[in-house]
């Protein structure tokens, strides 16, 4: 039996984010399409024979305990398959966390991956996911990854046809957001503009990513403050983005090019302000 694997988790950006309500228990339906990044942390597993979950980070300021998604996960996967197993889980960390790019959620998908393949327990993707969506929204689209519809809660998945040759640039600025108060400041605002959710999504489900990224929206922008947001979508309008958006609840801001010169320049100019740049393409 093998006992360590090491996957590459990518990030996410939301090309579309709709929030449809707020369901009886708490949660929000949600309208998401999703593309994968290549921006990746390193997650490495090690099987483990007493039981016990132990976690490491390369990032200081995260906790290394049950407040951590990948441990959560890794206590989720065992409960849920009966498992005797324990794990040493490595996170080394690339993807800036509270960011709205699901650095904490493809953790957990990586770990519930890569326990399923180490305690040879044969789980369909499906039900990882069914697992992973009581750790979190996104962390069923991190099991799959691609470009994806997701909606309810984040279980519900349905495949696009992929989105390839363009390149996006990341900006996450000096702040972060927290996931449960954006969605609280949502509770607390009265009056959302929705995007037209099935215009995008037809586009998309055409191919059409030339109106799919004309269109790309998030609701959350309306009502979640990031100081220099629109500074960093005028540099990247200027170097000739096609769409600049937040993605999930933010802070990172996500610029579209059709030209990796462009783009690169867009990279260059922002580094002068911003420690946390990245130029990134699609990963199908």
């Amino acid at each position: 039996m093998e006992k360590k694997i090491t996957l590459e988790a990518p990030a996410k950006i939301n090309l579309l984010l709709d929030i449809i309500c707020r369901l009886p228990n708490g949660y929000h339906s949600l309208f998401m399409i999703m593309q994968t990044v290549s921006l990746y942390d390193t997650v490495e597993v090690n099987l483990r024979n007493d039981g016990k979950i132990k976690l490491s980070c390369s990032e200081s300021a995260l906790p290394t305990d049950s407040r951590n998604i990948a441990y959560r996960a890794a206590q989720s996967f065992f409960e849920a398959t009966g498992s005797k197993f324990g794990a040493d889980i490595s996170l080394t960390k690339r993807i800036p966390f509270a960011a709205g790019l699901a650095g904490g959620s493809t953790d957990a998908a990586a770990v519930l991956k890569a326990l399923n393949s180490l305690c040879q327990t044969g789980l369909s993707d499906d039900e990882l996911c069914a697992i992973g969506v009581k750790l979190g929204a996104d962390v069923p689209f991190c099991v799959k990854g691609g470009t994806m519809l997701a909606q309810d809660i984040g279980q519900v998945l349905s495949p696009l046809p992929k989105l390839e040759g363009y390149y996006i640039v990341l900006v996450k600025p000096d702040v972060s957001v927290s996931t449960k108060e954006a969605y609280e400041a949502f509770d607390a605002c009265g009056n959302i503009r929705h995007p037209n959710c099935l215009s995008v999504l037809h586009s998309a489900a055409k191919g059409d990513y030339k109106e799919v990224i004309a269109k790309v929206g998030n609701v959350f922008e309306q009502f979640i403050e990031v100081p220099h947001r629109a500074d960093i979508k005028a540099v990247m309008r200027s170097c000739g983005s096609l769409a600049c958006c937040m993605s999930g609840s933010g802070p990172t801001v996500f610029g579209i090019f059709d030209d990796e010169a462009k783009a690169q320049k867009c990279v260059e100019m922002l580094k002068n302000d911003y420690g946390k740049v990245y130029l990134t393409q699609p990963v199908n």
